[in-house]
């Protein structure tokens, strides 16, 4: 089962702490193609 067609995230914002890398950076990529606009701190 592919998780974008679960979650529709448009127009949400999306806080990802640690999106440099690693774990932090994969989620933010989810979150991006579901839909959300993405902030990395």
């Amino acid at each position: 089962m592919d998780y974008r067609s679960q979650f529709d995230l448009t127009g949400e914002v999306a806080v990802v702490t640690g999106g440099a890398s690693g774990i932090g950076l994969e989620a933010a990529k989810a979150l991006g193609t579901c839909g959300a606009r993405i902030v990395l701190l």
